[in-house]
């Protein structure tokens, strides 16, 4: 019986080396390529078992055809050739024309941003948004739990639903693991129509586990829309038991609402192959001006709010786009800044184009800073994180740990012009295998607002050199922080 068992070690050598062959063609970063060349020699079996279902690449693969995508964003486009007098800032035009004619994120003028960095007042302020609708709903979201304020949610959709309006939801299949089917199923018997994105289930789709739909998007009656980082559970309101996530979301009111329709109706696409579209889900922009001049005077005072003319461009990217745009967004940002970049990330292990954008801008006299938690929520990250941080600091960028519990926000501002608010971590995972969306405002009012937001942060924070010295590290803790780095790309 010798002979099975040299059968099949001859075997399995034939399938990890197509599968190397396999990681080599897909002219991945070096790192990430080494990365899954270590795993596929030192982990006999589970190697190949976890680049089945972490490891394989689907951005050539088209799972919408352009043909449904101009359909989808016909209606846009039509209003995007209506906007008189558009006006595109000289310093941002370069990163303007790379978002749209990399991905078709067209820039909208008359709009208006509400910030929000309390789930108390993101969650009312979702719920009274959901509570006017008179015609449809549209939600994405990486996480809805079962809990008080997931159940408080689904009840006002479902009472949406049975007064005639459009309810559509979609979660995300990993991010909603722990949440129970019975739940989605009390939501679809009351009417709202939901989707699991990319479901995992045994054989179908067990491949692209690793691509998730990590956007957090909102649009009630394509006039109000929201987008950020908050997902809708309790861990964002403070308890009894635990200190409040700290996270940041916008409202958007006026055209730029256009974006995050847009987005929604090509994920509804994408699960459900239905194209909707229509005037009805795209609204005049006479209109539009209408209710976002009301809607700011309704504003919640605890909330900081854009003038209506802010110029704005929702911009998403995906596995299988043909390139990393909002990555590429970052980067351009990071090399055309005059003055400072100061970015908000709960997770930073950075892609090399990042880091190397951070570094080139720093050395170049940019005040470039970075807060990022203290402790996060996964110490495999936390520690493979340690040595790009080090890296940031030995070129010059300031990095700030914040010490009042999580920090989930992802932001970014630059120069007092331009700011970023989204779904986006700066990590491999966000920029290369989720789906995600971040809204980029081109305006020094929004942009100083946010900037102040950042401030509140970083008073809460502490300066990473106050206290830890960078030279006297015990040897082993520098030796397992790279060893844990080289896994950072499949993290």
């Amino acid at each position: 019986m010798n002979y099975i068992h040299w059968i099949g070690i001859l075997l399995y050598g034939i399938i990890v080396i197509g599968t190397m062959v396999t990681v080599l063609l897909d002219r991945r970063q070096p790192s990430k390529t080494m990365a899954w060349m270590l795993v596929l020699i030192f982990l006999p079996v589970v190697g190949i078992l976890l680049y089945f279902f972490f490891g394989q690449n689907i951005r050539k693969e088209r799972f919408i055809s352009q043909h449904s995508l101009d359909q989808l964003t016909k209606r846009s486009m039509l209003e995007f050739s209506e906007q008189r007098d558009l006006m595109l800032p000289e310093k941002h035009r370069s990163l303007i024309n790379l978002f749209t004619n990399q991905s078709g994120a067209l820039p909208f003028k008359d709009s208006q941003a509400d910030i929000y960095t309390d789930g108390y007042e993101f969650f009312f302020a979702l719920l009274t948004a959901i509570g006017k609708a008179t015609h449809h709903i549209h939600i994405t979201t990486y996480i809805i739990e079962d809990d008080p304020l997931g159940r408080l949610v689904a009840d006002a959709l479902i009472d949406k639903a049975k007064a005639g309006v459009e309810v559509r939801l979609i979660y995300d299949d990993v991010g909603c693991w722990k949440v129970k089917n019975s739940f989605f199923e009390h939501l679809r018997e009351g009417g709202v129509e939901v989707h699991s994105f990319m479901p995992v289930r045994f054989p179908a789709f067990t491949s692209k586990v690793n691509y998730r739909n990590h956007r957090k998007i909102c649009v009630v009656d394509g006039a109000t829309g929201f987008i950020g980082g908050m997902n809708i559970a309790m861990r964002y309101v403070k308890g009894v038991k635990h200190v409040a996530w700290r996270d940041t979301h916008l409202k958007l009111t006026g055209s730029v609402v256009y974006g995050l329709q847009r987005a929604f109706l090509v994920d509804w696409y994408f699960v459900d192959r239905t194209l909707i579209t229509g005037k009805a889900y795209y609204p005049s922009s006479s209109s539009l001006s209408s209710r976002s001049a009301c809607q700011s005077k309704n504003s919640p005072l605890s909330s900081l709010h854009s003038p209506s003319s802010t110029l704005m461009q929702v911009v998403t990217s995906s596995p299988i786009s043909p390139w990393p745009d909002i990555e590429q967004g970052y980067v351009r940002v990071l090399l055309e800044a005059q003055k400072y970049v100061y970015i908000e990330t709960p997770y930073f292990l950075p892609t090399e184009p990042i880091l190397f954008a951070m570094r080139t801008a720093a050395l170049a006299g940019v005040d470039v800073r970075l807060l990022v938690p203290e402790h996060v929520d996964a110490k495999l990250v936390e520690w493979a994180s340690r040595s790009y941080v080090l890296e940031t600091i030995e070129a010059g960028v300031k990095v700030y740990l914040y010490q009042s519990g999580f920090n989930h926000s992802k932001l970014l501002i630059c120069d007092d012009t331009l700011a970023s608010v989204g779904s986006v971590n700066v990590d491999f995972r966000s920029f290369e295998n989720n789906f995600e969306a971040s809204v980029f405002i081109y305006d020094e009012s929004f942009a100083q607002q946010l900037k102040q937001v950042y401030f509140a942060d970083e008073a809460q924070a502490i300066l990473l050199d106050d206290v830890m010295n960078l030279d006297r590290r015990p040897f082993l803790q520098r030796l397992w922080e790279s060893l844990v780095r080289l896994l950072s790309p499949l993290l």
